[in-house]
């Protein structure tokens, strides 16, 4: 038809729309990915190293503010110290960096595993409170003697640990234990392992005449395995070899008191009869052991207080003082 005009075709698809705002959204995700390599919309997209270190910076910068503290000062935190700590532990151990005594004393082990352990007690457990540990000589040897309590010989330990933390040069006190101690299999070598060795007077004047802190419980198992109505009183001395092994060095005596041991396991009885038969210095009935099977072997949170007294002087006391009972 002649007179009619051409009619006008519409697409139902622009693909010069479709191409623009593809190329729009493309020129957007590179533009993103310049300002952060974490932003690349394309997954088989690799950023460069200085893109990479850029975000590691900026990862730093803002943990620093965000923690209180500024980027520049961040060290490591704790975690990183322990793991750090622990893979120090483990070289030392496996290279044989470290040295034990003629006692068996492994100072390694001890402040690496031993004192954290006792540690735990000490401050959160008996929540110990420690006094007059200016008496105890920064160098040198010394003699403790401090009374003895609690069934189980918790309160030799909690003075070591006071004396390692409250003391100003951290010395470990060198305990004289029982021989029963050193006969049970693991108990015995952990004891030497911490510093500790017999109650006996040769190890005693040893560790005096090499300037160690030596620690001793007169009243022996008396005092420990004493029942609940006699707490807070002294038990019968030993024969007083503690004193001779002071005397022949020179040494200084140093009493120690300690309040609270008396209370972790109040001793109601004592089967002496299962005591003998097991071998045993005492079979303890307390108000959970052996009622409560293990638990009865957990000790009760007391309030502990470890006072160290005036140090008694022995270097005017002539030789033959030793002799002299």
């Amino acid at each position: 038809m002649g007179g009619e005009s051409k009619a006008k075709v519409i697409p139902l698809h622009s693909n010069s729309g479709r191409s623009g705002a593809a190329r729009r959204a493309a020129a957007q995700r590179a533009e993103a990915s310049r300002r952060h390599p974490s932003l690349l919309a394309d997954p088989e997209g690799r950023a460069s190293a200085e893109q990479i270190a850029a975000v590691v910076r900026e990862i730093d910068g803002r943990r620093g503010p965000f923690a209180g503290v500024p980027a520049e000062d961040a060290g490591p935190n704790e975690l990183a110290k322990r793991i750090a700590a622990a893979a120090e532990f483990i070289r030392k151990r496996m290279t044989g960096d470290y040295v034990v005594d003629e006692f068996g004393f492994d100072p390694h082990l001890n402040n690496a595993i031993i004192l954290p352990l006792l540690r735990v007690l000490f401050n959160s457990w008996f929540r110990v409170e420690v006094s007059g540990i200016e008496n105890l000589p920064e160098t040198g040897a010394a003699l403790v003697v401090a009374n003895h309590a609690g069934v189980l010989p918790f309160d030799g330990l909690m003075a070591s640990v006071a004396v390692h933390d409250k003391h100003p040069a951290h010395r470990d006190l060198r305990m004289l234990a029982a021989d029963l101690v050193f006969d049970m299999p693991v108990l015995g070598q952990a004891a030497r392992k911490a510093g500790h060795t017999m109650a006996c007077t040769d190890d005693a004047h040893r560790l005096l005449a090499a300037g160690e802190l030596t620690a001793v419980f007169p009243e022996g198992y008396k005092g420990l395995g004493k029942r609940f109505k006699d707490r807070y009183k002294l038990q019968r001395f030993g024969r007083g070899g503690f004193v001779s092994a002071a005397l022949r060095t020179k040494a200084p005596i140093v009493p120690c008191s300690i309040v609270g041991s008396e209370e972790i396991y109040p001793m109601m009885a004592d089967l002496k009869l299962l005591a003998r038969l097991l071998g045993l210095p005492y079979f303890p009935i307390t108000p959970l052991f052996p009622l409560a099977g293990p638990l009865g072997v957990v000790p009760l949170p007391s309030k502990w207080h470890i006072q160290f007294g005036e140090p008694i002087d022995t270097a005017g006391y002539e030789e033959s003082a030793a002799e002299d009972p």
